[in-house]
């Protein structure tokens, strides 16, 4: 089926499904899509839920996405991490429901206690830069001064760093951080060649690399997945919501 025919069919399938806002508003695709469609869990999908129980599968994120995103110009691999968790969270709540039931530490008795968070309750983190039309962000690294553009790993670039850490060889130091910072710089000081940002980033301060991090964290566009609760004590308790195959077995 050729690039038209595709788009063709899925314009206008029958499927059932839902439209679901990204945080992103798109700005990072080529597509501009700010929302997609997206099926919902069937039977066949429960089967691939309890087998992934079963073997502690880790692509279990990227199968649910690939079976449920009915879009022909944009595929999980390419979108970010918060637009993917929205998605995931879409499903969770449209198949179990919007209560999420977990097992937290109270920290000043060491006891367990339940507690069931309202997942329609998250809603978008707020952000406090925008990036340009291409989705890249510029800023000046507080140590060396340069001036740097930055862009967003996608979801199937973080998943395969994390591949790449876990066949290190042991014993060895896992150069995650610059491998990262080689992705996530995009040019230095006007620069775009690839050895140059290799080189920079090889002799970059730890202040500038931990800029790096907390400016991307702070302005990737995601849901607000840190959520409190007080404690049978009395004390506060401060917890993020993760994503897994845990995310979406309350019946198994």
């Amino acid at each position: 089926m050729d690039n038209q025919l595709l788009q063709a069919a899925t314009e206008n399938f029958t499927l059932p499904h839902d439209v679901v806002p990204l945080p992103s508003g798109g700005k990072f695709y080529k597509s501009k899509k700010k929302s997609v469609k997206i099926g919902f869990l069937t039977a066949t999908d429960e089967n691939l839920l309890l087998n992934s129980t079963r073997n502690n599968s880790d692509n279990i994120v990227l199968t649910l996405v690939r079976n449920k995103l009915y879009e022909h110009d944009l595929r999980p691999e390419e979108m970010i991490e918060g637009d993917i968790q929205t998605i995931l969270l879409y499903l969770r709540n449209t198949s179990f429901g919007p209560e999420y039931n977990l097992v937290l530490r109270d920290p000043q008795t060491g006891k367990s206690f339940d507690h069931t968070e309202i997942l329609d309750a998250i809603d978008f983190k707020k952000t406090e830069v925008q990036p340009d039309e291409d989705g890249y962000f510029t800023t000046i690294l507080p140590k060396s001064g340069s001036t740097v553009k930055l862009r967003l790993l996608s979801y199937g670039e973080v998943v395969e760093l994390d591949k790449l850490a876990e066949s290190y060889p042991q014993g060895r130091i896992v150069p995650t951080i610059t491998w990262k910072l080689n992705k996530q710089i995009v040019s230095i000081d006007g620069n775009d060649d690839k050895m140059v940002i290799s080189k920079f980033v090889e002799s970059m301060p730890i202040m500038d690399s931990k800029y790096i991090r907390e400016f991307l964290n702070k302005n990737q566009p995601s849901l607000d997945l840190t959520r409190s609760v007080i404690a049978p004590s009395g004390e506060r308790v401060v917890f993020n919501i993760t994503f897994g195959v845990e995310f979406f077995r309350p019946f198994f």
